[in-house]
């Protein structure tokens, strides 16, 4: 089965052309890597770290696409702007907390400073959504820990 997904990634910053995105262009060399996922990216966009533009994006991806899954990058932190847990919360019909759990203990393996991460993973439809850190090394370390 061919994994379709597409990568939102939450940032301020990368919205406003401020830096470069370096965690989501990762992630995407990462899912189309075939010796680990063989997947395809087929939707790639960044959205600004607000509430309603990330539940739009999210409900828009689950509800009108056929995406397997759909992983988020960015606003896990416990910066007042970090919405991204809560707006997936918003969105997802049944929780994953399992998958957070396994992303937390692989990054704690790594660095201490997972345990300041928020992930929430969840299911709308037939989509899964996973909430990854915002910093390319994080992202990376989170997503194979699954």
């Amino acid at each position: 089965m061919m994994v379709k997904q597409p990568t939102p990634v939450v940032s301020d910053s990368c919205y406003k052309s401020l830096l470069d995105d370096r965690t989501g262009q990762n992630l995407k060399d990462l899912v189309e890597d075939e010796a680990r996922f063989g997947g395809f990216v087929s939707v790639y966009k960044i959205v600004p770290e607000e509430m309603e533009d990330i539940k739009e994006t999210l409900l828009d991806w689950c509800d009108d696409k056929e995406l397997n899954l759909i992983l988020t990058a960015g606003g896990t932190g416990f910066a007042p702007r970090d919405v991204t847990p809560e707006a997936t919360r918003e969105v997802i019909e049944r929780e994953a907390p399992g998958m957070a759990l396994a992303m937390l203990m692989g990054s704690l393996n790594v660095t201490p400073l997972a345990m300041l991460s928020r992930p929430v993973c969840g299911i709308r439809g037939k989509t899964l959504i996973i909430n990854l850190p915002g910093s390319k090394k994080g992202s990376q370390v989170s997503c194979l820990s699954m």
